[in-house]
């Protein structure tokens, strides 16, 4: 099978996405705005062909691209780059060359978050009330429909950026202000825990992996106020989020591909879809599902794509926590002396690629153990600042 991916060098850990589909044998084709020689050996090494392009959102230019391909491999049988930012090129290649997946028809229900509330809903879910508000009037009738506080966001985008919590007259006004020239989805705030559902499915819906974690605070608290993070992937999935985020996949039809839903828990213990994600979760994550598995989940996406099979065993052996620092803080224990004090937890670390640090922080730590309360008690202290430093 041949198998185009976009962007293969970024995330930085995505090429190893590609070197699974060299392994399960794909003829790997990539496409990215970089020159040859700087990417990184691995992925040179596990790419058949490469398409340089001068802007990756040049359409045209990706167009040129697929033909030379074809024209060279034959018939492309996925266009992929599990990130999304490209989600729509996706679509839009594979509408235009007839690659199987999702496409322009399809697309719309998965960018969108007011469409997202539409399948929620059409599939007997709960959602949060919301509106994409156009004017300052709409803004407020909403408002004084649902009440304070709100939250708005893009209504197409990925991640915490540019999201405002509105807790006042005098944050509408600022946001009015302020906000990108975007349609924006304004929801009433839900109060409770943010719970993540991820997995992979196969061909026909089918789940084939999933997993979730919490987090320590809000990820838009997290970037709104520049604040260290932790997350946590347990060892077990709480019965009604398994129910409820099988019950989004269904609703969205996903086939091979890896996803990454947000579910708030209110205070109540109601649970209340968010938003779906048609990619990977972020950040290491991936790495981390790997770690309490002792698998490869980029190979095993690899090898539902071209062969249709997922091998690895769920074995769940392992909690895994992700732990972040801030440059310019005066933490109480420095790199060193985290590396020595948790040098039998820590499987993994490294800085943080700029863009990924907003939210992620500068730097970042991986742990797993067989047990929880470790790897929350040495994030916390990993995190903790001298006192008359705390933010």
């Amino acid at each position: 099978m041949n198998v185009v991916f976009l962007s293969p060098h970024f995330p930085p850990s995505w090429w190893r996405f590609v070197r699974g589909l060299a392994d399960v044998g794909a003829t790997t084709l990539g496409i990215a705005d970089q020159n040859w020689e700087t990417l990184r050996p691995e992925l040179r090494d596990a790419l058949d062909d490469y398409y340089r392009v001068d802007d990756l959102a040049n359409y045209d230019q990706l167009t040129r691209a697929m033909g030379f391909f074809i024209h060279r491999h034959g018939r492309v049988g996925r266009v992929d780059s599990l990130n999304e930012h490209w989600l729509e090129t996706e679509a839009r290649l594979r509408t235009d060359f007839n690659v199987p997946g999702i496409n322009k028809n399809t697309i719309g229900a998965i960018k969108r978050k007011s469409l997202m509330k539409s399948r929620f809903l059409g599939a007997g879910l709960a959602a949060a009330r919301g509106k994409v508000c156009k004017t300052p009037a709409q803004l407020k009738r909403f408002v004084a429909d649902v009440g304070l506080p709100v939250v708005a966001k893009p209504d197409v985008g990925v991640g915490a950026a540019k999201t405002y919590k509105l807790e006042s007259n005098a944050d509408i006004e600022r946001y009015l202000i302020e906000k990108p020239a975007v349609d924006y989805i304004v929801e009433e705030f839900v109060r409770g825990e943010l719970i993540t559902y991820d997995g992979l499915t196969g061909r026909s819906g089918e789940i084939l992996f999933d997993s979730t974690f919490t987090y320590s605070t809000g990820v838009m608290e997290a970037v709104n106020q520049n604040l260290d993070l932790y997350y946590h992937i347990g060892r077990t999935i709480p019965a009604d989020v398994q129910e409820c985020g099988r019950a989004m996949a269904r609703a969205f039809d996903l086939r091979e591909r890896p996803f990454h839903f947000e579910i708030f828990r209110t205070d109540d213990g109601r649970l209340i879809p968010l938003e779906v994600n048609m990619r990977p979760p972020g950040g290491w994550t991936v790495d981390m599902f790997n770690y309490a598995n002792d698998f490869d989940l980029y190979r095993e996406w690899a090898n539902v794509v071209v062969n249709g099979r997922f091998d690895a065993t769920v074995t769940r052996r392992y909690h895994v926590v992700y732990a972040s620092r801030r440059d310019g803080r005066n933490y109480v224990m420095s790199h060193d002396d985290v590396m020595r004090e948790f040098s039998d937890l820590i499987v993994q670390q490294a800085r943080m690629d700029a863009v990924i640090a907003v939210a992620m922080g500068d730097q970042g730590y991986v742990m797993r153990h067989a047990e929880a309360e470790p790897l929350i008690d040495a994030a916390k202290r990993i995190q903790e600042v001298r006192p008359d430093l705390r933010r």
